[in-house]
Formats: C-alpha cells, sequence, structure tokens
C-alpha cells in the first residue's frame, strides 16, 4: 500500500514532508496548486473536508492537521526518539509544546495572513496588529525557554514538537519582527535547518528561502 502526501509548498504541509524524509518513510507526494483551487475539488474535498494540507493517507487511513500528523509519526518510529515516553514529565512538556504550537502561533498567524476573515475588511489593521503582538510575546516566551533550557524544547532531546515549531519560525520570515531577530531563535533554527531531512524537503518542493 502506497503512503500519499497531499502538499503545497511554503504551507503546514512541510513539517509532515520534513519528518516523512527524517524518519525514511516511503512516500509519493502530490502537489496541490492553490492558485488553481485544487483544494478544493470534490474529489481532494472526499479526503479532507477542510480542504487543506496536508492530508496524509498513511497504511490506508486519511490523517490530517500538521501537529497531529506529526505526533503520530512520531510515536509509530519510536527508534528515532522524537516523541518521550507516555506518562513522563517530557512527555507533558512535550503535549505542552505541540498545542502551544496549535492553538497560540497557528491562530494567530492566522489572523495575521487572513486578517479580514474574523472581523472583515474594515479591522484588517487591528486584526493584524493584534495577531503581531500576540506572535511576538509567544516568540519571547519560546525564546527564554530555550536560553533557559535549551537546545530544543525539551533540552538535550530533540522531538517532533522542534520540527513543528521551526516550521512555525519560517511562517514569520517577512513579518516586522521575524524570528530571527532573537538570537537564541536564530541559533536554534539554523540547527533544525541544517538536518539533511529538512534541506532535502526544500529541495523536492522547490523553496528557495529563510536557508
Amino acid at each position: 500500500m502506497t503512503n500519499a502526501l497531499y502538499y503545497s509548498p511554503s504551507t503546514a504541509s512541510l513539517v509532515v514532508h520534513w519528518l516523512l524524509i527524517e524518519l525514511d518513510v516511503p512516500h509519493t507526494l502530490h502537489a496541490l496548486d492553490f492558485d488553481k483551487g485544487e483544494q478544493k475539488t470534490a474529489e481532494y474535498l472526499k479526503l479532507n473536508p477542510q480542504g487543506r494540507v496536508p492530508t496524509l493517507v498513511l497504511d490506508g487511513q486519511v490523517l490530517t492537521e500538521s501537529a497531529a500528523i506529526a505526533m503520530h509519526l512520531a510515536d509509530l518510529y519510536p527508534r528515532a526518539n522524537l516523541a518521550p515516553a507516555i506518562g513522563t514529565q517530557a512527555r507533558a512538556a512535550y503535549y505542552r509544546w505541540m498545542f502551544f504550537c496549535a492553538y497560540t502561533l497557528m491562530p494567530a498567524y492566522r489572523g495575521w495572513f487572513y486578517p479580514d476573515e474574523p472581523a472583515g475588511a474594515d479591522n484588517v489593521d487591528k486584526v493584524m496588529a493584534s495577531a503581531r503582538a500576540t506572535l511576538e510575546h509567544a516568540w519571547q516566551q519560546v525564546a527564554d525557554h530555550l536560553q533557559a533550557q535549551g537546545p530544543y524544547l525539551l533540552g538535550e532531546q530533540l522531538s517532533a514538537a522542534d520540527f513543528v515549531l521551526t516550521m512555525l519560525m519560517r511562517w514569520s520570515r517577512n513579518m516586522p519582527r521575524p524570528t530571527d531577530d532573537w538570537p537564541v531563535l536564530k541559533a536554534y533554527a539554523d540547527r533544525m535547518k541544517a538536518r539533511p531531512a529538512f534541506q532535502e524537503a526544500y529541495r523536492r518542493e522547490g523553496i528557495t528561502d529563510w536557508v
């Protein structure tokens, strides 16, 4: 049975693609052209009713939501040691950072990139200002944490949460204050970007920025 990743470059699918390469999971790629609305076709909506990426068909099961897929992959391949043991304090910290990405960072980015959605076109500037403040406050929290307890989110242990966080750091690259503006965050990102699987995912997707 063939595993398949439906993706679009520079979206949340990047972290799943990166992890598939990192974990050496055989898969095929199916690029969706958002400009042509391929993520909204009836055929694709049967797989992912939200009309978003990523969608990963893994061993016949359809998986969506990038952070959830990342967690599942980490659990499926324990030899990679990308997720602490269930019931440990490290596992609790792992959950905390995964959901920090999903509940704090991702919604704020949504507000920044699609500011008309929550409050209409007349309030775009206010929404963007709020999203920016939320993101910069959150990144300061991460920077303080890494400064005190790094080099990774769980200290010495690399985890799938680091992969998700790195993807989200990339999304800030064209913002007024990108994450590279914090020295500790830039050093962290440079470590993650140096991983061969990250570079291979970039090559396959044809991404050339934030290198």
